[in-house]
């Protein structure tokens, strides 16, 4: 065993970063001197700081950019266009927090005021994954600074670099090294700081099965807030439209972008029989033209390679399971380089198999299932336990009424991907999606606690009822 991380860059198999796993007693300990002369702060000074911080990520984004595509694999204009995210996730946490969080006063004569106010929970832990290394961790680390907590973020020891910078753009826009901290570990350390004493919540994105090794750990201590931000098994389904270019386009952009390797990726293609030969051999014919590469190839690759060797070995055996398994083959996944992580965009259709494996597969494969009529449709899109996005391409208003009302998911599209989500609005799932805690503008619910008030300036009170004569 050894508490040494190394990161590797997937494009490459350069060592990118070496490094050893943080203390998470120390880190603890320094976060409970930081918290309450942060909590004492104004929210004016506060809401400045995060404002510093993003041009702090201004300054660097070009670096920032060139380290994530590095370090995930990402091509650079995705890289560019994560860094733009987190710039804008401040203002967005500053609207969310005066929307959802704000003071609420009700004067009411004799009785006093009624007041609505928010406290912080105190230190909270931010557990991310590498997907999206700088926008996930900073969309969940920013309401919390906000708000009043202080953060003990632990990055995806798969991206240590990355939070390592993230977190220098914080420090140099003022905020104490106490107050936000980068805690580099593994699985181990993530374990003992999500159940550590001193820890107050827990906001966690990533894998179903981690997110519910926490949710175990936690089960007994309901005094502490956990939010799970987890994955899924998203369905896209396709419906009467004659635009099948577009239903195609939207189809691989919602499963390949990110080499699929984004928690609201289409795993599932459900498609009308009527329409199965001409989309699916349009999604076919555009997901051969897709260019795989390096993060700064030229021409520019739509995706990059998956986050190391482990997870394209996963995801080629997966293939090959479906294929022993009923599945029939309509796009072969190839491994250009036995010894990096590219791997083709793949399609296999999984109608004929008598169980289809409900997991999230994390990489560019995309199952297919035919359907003959919508009430099938919506219930193959409701055959998982996950219940994070998904879309319907095509079909009527009156369609989309009954997909929107009988589908589960928190995100619920109509001729757009699956992955494409509005930066002012919550992201989360049901079931194996998540806890009911969404994250993206609703992130300030949980960075802050309601506390209600009645207050009168002097005491001032009588009994009317049930006293005697005195």
């Amino acid at each position: 065993m050894t508490d040494e991380i190394v990161s590797t860059a997937p494009a490459t198999g350069e060592e990118l970063w070496r490094g050893r796993a943080g203390d998470v007693e120390d880190a603890v300990a320094r976060a409970q001197r930081g918290w309450p002369a942060w909590a004492a702060q104004s929210l004016a000074n506060r809401i400045e700081l995060m404002r510093r911080f993003a041009n702090e990520v201004r300054k660097e984004a070009d670096a920032l950019a060139d380290l994530i595509g590095r370090e995930t694999g990402k091509p650079l204009w995705e890289a560019k266009g994560e860094v733009e995210a987190v710039v804008a996730a401040v203002e967005m946490a500053v609207r969310a927090y005066a929307d959802r969080t704000g003071q609420r006063r009700l004067d009411s004569a004799l009785q006093g005021t009624a007041a609505l106010r928010h406290k912080p929970h105190g230190i909270i832990a931010v557990l991310s994954p590498f997907s999206s290394p700088a926008q996930l961790p900073a969309n969940a680390i920013i309401p919390a600074l906000i708000a009043g907590n202080a953060v003990i973020f632990k990055p995806s020891e798969k991206a240590p670099a990355c939070g390592e910078a993230l977190g220098r753009c914080f420090h140099r826009a003022g905020i104490s090294a106490n107050v936000l901290q980068v805690l580099i570990g593994g699985p181990a350390t993530g374990q003992e700081l999500v159940t550590h004493t001193g820890i107050h919540g827990v906001l966690f994105a990533g894998s179903a099965h981690a997110g519910i090794a926490i949710s175990r750990r936690l089960a007994t201590n309901p005094g502490r807030l956990v939010s799970l931000d987890m994955g899924g098994n998203n369905p896209i389904v396709v419906w009467d439209t004659p635009k099948i270019e577009d239903a195609a386009t939207l189809v691989v952009q919602s499963a390949f972008a990110g080499a699929g390797q984004r928690c609201t990726n289409a795993r599932r293609l459900i498609v009308k029989s009527a329409l199965y030969d001409a989309v699916v051999g349009e999604v076919k014919r555009l997901a051969d033209r897709l260019i795989v590469g390096a993060p700064a190839d030229s021409p520019a690759p739509f995706m990059g390679p998956v986050i190391d060797n482990a997870a394209a070995d996963g995801l080629t055996e997966s293939f090959v399971y479906l294929l022993s398994n009923g599945g029939r083959p309509i796009k072969h996944m190839v491994r250009p380089h036995a010894d990096l992580p590219f791997l083709s965009p793949a399609i296999i259709d999984t109608t004929a198999m008598a169980e289809r494996p409900d997991v999230e597969l994390f990489g560019p494969l995309l199952q297919v299932i035919r359907v003959d009529d919508f009430d099938a449709a919506i219930a193959e899109a409701n055959n998982t336990r996950f219940g994070l996005s998904a879309a319907l391409i095509g079909g009527t208003p009156q369609d989309y009424n009954r997909f929107w009302a009988h589908v589960r998911a928190g995100v619920l599209n109509w001729n757009r991907p699956t992955n494409v989500t509005s930066p002012g609005a919550p992201l989360g799932g049901v079931g194996l999606s998540g806890n009911h805690r969404p994250g993206g503008a609703y992130a300030a619910d949980h960075c802050a606690y309601p506390v209600a008030s009645t207050e009168v300036e002097q005491p001032r009170s009588t009994i009317g009822i049930g006293l005697r004569e005195g």
